[in-house]
């Protein structure tokens, strides 16, 4: 895509995101989570974009996963009113009162991992008259949020089954650990070992007389290594649409099938080893780059040359010896080491098709992270 139209047309860093290609990957995991008689709720804070929800939507998806009540109103106000799984806990009284006006509006379930997470939810569910779907969040080895596995589950369930107002659906986590893992082997054993503990958890729930709807487990690097755990109901993949550096590095795919890329311009050439780029960390961001891998970003353009350091509107790439270019001038494309943030820091995605701009998306969530 070198001499793709778009690449001069664009004013960067922006966005650029192939419809072929994410079109193949939304396709792809619909497929997937239906072979393994799945539900799939993708997670909308990764392009946090409506016509991409509802392309999701299109392929099968049975609604999506909030992190913040402020995707869920971005979804509610474009009039997406679906079955959104807020994978999150909800604190305060100003997030209970937007809670509860959004539940006038779309079915909402929510993450709770303590009885101090659940009760102020019961208290103003119940005083309304209504009734709030939760589940349990479950830590299967992130060490983040929520309850051990196992007893400490057992009793946070029957807590909840005595709070006028909730109704408990089952269980959740996010196995998003197995995604740091340095090799594909350990990826897959933490993966399954956080599948098998989720889903031991059911059954002790179940052995008790718990009714359990819902078993659901989320990571996209770990995606098809969690979900061959039998007994699991629900996956909750987020950045499969578009993938970046975190995912190609287990070989499953390669850098040709990322969707979205930066692109930037090359702005300086003060010396052979190094470039200067007009992507700096408002754009590409401070995280780390995957194990085995160096810099902040991967140089579609030049695979060997590394991002090494980022201000605020610079990137700073090293060059190996020998590399003739990039000249100054030069359009280069970058995958960002994880591109959820990449995403929040931008107004508009540009969608392109065989090389030419079709459509320009707003990223109707960006910023919403109350």
């Amino acid at each position: 895509m070198n001499g793709a139209p778009y690449r001069q047309e664009l004013d960067t860093p922006c966005l650029v995101v192939d419809l072929d290609r994410l079109e193949q990957n939304i396709a792809e995991m619909a497929e997937y989570a239906r072979s393994r008689g799945l539900a799939l709720r993708p997670h909308f804070k990764t392009h946090k974009t409506i016509e991409i929800a509802q392309l999701q939507r299109q392929y099968g998806a049975i609604g999506f996963t909030c992190a913040k009540l402020g995707e869920v109103e971005a979804l509610v106000e474009a009039g997406v009113l679906d079955d959104i799984l807020v994978a999150y806990q909800i604190v305060g009284e100003q997030k209970i009162a937007r809670l509860l006006r959004l539940l006038e509006r779309a079915p909402i379930t929510v993450a709770v991992d303590s009885v101090a997470v659940a009760e102020p939810l019961s208290r103003a569910v119940a005083a309304r008259g209504k009734r709030l779907d939760v589940v349990i969040e479950v830590d299967t080895g992130l060490g983040r949020a929520g309850v051990q596995p196992g007893e400490p589950v057992l009793r946070l369930a029957r807590e909840l089954m005595q709070m006028p107002g909730l109704r408990l659906r089952g269980l959740m986590t996010h196995e998003g650990h197995a995604g740091r893992a340095p090799t594909t082997e350990e990826m897959e054993r933490l993966a399954r070992a956080a599948g098998e503990a989720l889903v031991s958890s059911a059954a002790l729930l179940r052995r008790h007389g718990v009714s359990v709807d819902i078993v659901s487990v989320g990571s996209t690097p770990a995606a098809l290594a969690t979900t061959r755990v039998e007994g699991l109901t629900e996956m909750r993949p987020g950045t499969y649409v578009f993938y970046d550096a975190a995912a190609f590095r287990f070989g499953r795919i390669g850098p040709e099938r990322v969707a979205l890329r930066v692109l930037t311009t090359v702005i300086s050439r003060p010396s052979p080893d190094r470039a200067v780029i007009d992507a700096g960390s408002k754009t590409l961001t401070f995280d780390p780059p995957p194990p085995g891998r160096a810099g902040y970003g991967y140089v579609v353009d030049y695979p060997m040359a590394t991002i090494a350091r980022l201000s605020e509107e610079h990137g700073v790439v090293e060059l190996p010896p020998g590399v003739d270019g990039p000249i100054v001038g030069e359009r280069l494309e970058i995958i960002p080491n994880h591109v959820c943030p990449v995403v929040n820091l931008q107004d508009e995605l540009v969608a392109i098709r065989n090389g030419k701009v079709v459509a320009t998306w707003r990223v109707a969530a960006r910023g919403r992270v109350r």
